[in-house]
């Protein structure tokens, strides 16, 4: 009988899209060969390594936080697959979230509520801080618009306290233009940046709408008001890691070495509930839309709902909203089929009936076109 291969799992499990990885992986098992496990309850990859200095194992799984993880992972010399930072190791396997995908889908989200003013606040030397920082700012300049940046900034001495962090803050929120739209690196720092907004008497979401990623649910709505958030993939993440170790450990070659996984959608809750348009006209269509849009809607009931021609309509909503009536409507659509494959059993007819296409088949079609994967497929590897 061959024995179970044996698997380091270098995940911490603090916060909710690492537990969510952590998931994705057991799927995977319970869907084919089960492996030994080694992982430690709230271990971080730093503080793992040494129980790895004498370890004989088929595989690893890691998130490459720091140079130290990144070395040890290198020297053991066995299949390993990255879950985060890959970039630290160009030749190994990757499986990550596409953080371009985050920041347009955060100003996407952001956009269709109306502002035409953006702001960012993440965490200084954190490498998706940065790299959502730098994809925000670049949606933003290419729409046209400015975008006003906050990284918490370190004292000299390395001994700024929190309350001189939340001072800095706030004098940053206090100084941007107003209504702005503002996307946050995680949930837990959008939660602090509405705490400060409420300190300092900062209405949200009229003057600012905060939006942050990881939909850690429990936070969001522990938040006031509840906090609206990127919902990120870490079932699937975890899963294709999975899928991409095993075939590496069995002497194979991954279908997809290097992956990225965009992000599932927008939870959107209190914090972002606000339609910041002056242009009447185009705020009830787009409140239509939202209010309509998994009703089986077309572009012809937008206008019915707009004292506008459709022609006026048209050009007046793309370029106030950045997107076609057709794509918002399909966009929204998409969106909420998203959100059913993710957490509910119901079959694809019922999503399809759902969401208003006509049939599954069409629905299919609709969803391979915008996601680039068929839906069925999308819900296993979530």
């Amino acid at each position: 009988m061959n024995r179970s291969k044996a698997v380091t799992l270098l995940v911490e499990n603090s916060n909710s899209y690492t537990r969510s990885l952590l998931q994705g992986i057991a799927s995977y098992m319970n869907e084919n060969e089960s492996w030994s496990i080694y992982f430690s309850e709230n271990d971080s990859a730093a503080s793992s390594l040494n129980r790895l200095s004498d370890w004989k194992g088929d595989g690893i799984i890691a998130r490459l936080d720091n140079k130290t993880v990144v070395d040890t992972v290198q020297n053991l010399n066995i299949p390993a697959v990255a879950v985060s930072a890959a970039d630290h190791l160009p030749r190994v396997s990757y499986v990550e979230i596409n953080e371009v995908g985050v920041a347009k889908m955060a100003f996407e989200h952001l956009r269709q509520c109306g502002f035409e003013s953006f702001a960012f606040c993440g965490e200084p030397h954190h490498h998706c801080s940065e790299m959502r920082a730098s994809a925000f700012a670049q949606c933003v300049g290419t729409a046209g618009f400015v975008c006003h940046r906050f990284d918490h900034e370190e004292s000299p001495n390395g001994d700024s306290s929190a309350e001189q962090q939340r001072i800095s803050l706030a004098a940053w929120l206090s100084s941007l233009p107003k209504p702005i739209g503002l996307f946050a690196v995680n949930d837990i720092k959008a939660q602090e940046v509405l705490a400060v907004c409420r300190e300092n008497r900062i209405r949200v979401p009229e003057e600012v709408a905060v939006l942050g990623v990881d939909n850690d649910e429990v936070l969001c709505d522990l938040c006031t008001p509840s906090l609206s958030s990127v919902i990120l993939p870490g079932k699937r993440v975890g899963y294709e890691a999975a899928r991409n170790l095993d075939r590496l450990m069995r002497g194979e070659t991954p279908d997809r070495e290097c992956m990225l996984v965009d992000p599932l959608g927008i939870a959107s809750r209190q914090s972002t509930d606000v339609l910041a348009i002056e242009d009447n006209e185009i705020a009830v269509a787009v409140r239509f839309i939202r209010d309509h849009h998994c009703d089986g809607i077309n572009v012809q009931d937008v206008v019915d709902a707009v004292s506008l021609s459709r022609r006026s309509l048209e050009s007046r909503f793309q370029s106030r909203v950045g997107r076609t009536l057709h794509q918002e409507i399909t966009r929204r659509r998409i969106s909420r089929v998203c959100q059913l494959l993710n957490e509910t059993g119901l079959t694809l007819a019922e999503i399809a009936q759902r969401t208003g296409y006509q049939n599954e088949e069409y629905m299919s079609v609709a969803f391979r076109r915008a996601m680039n994967v068929p839906p069925g497929r999308y819900r296993r590897g979530r």
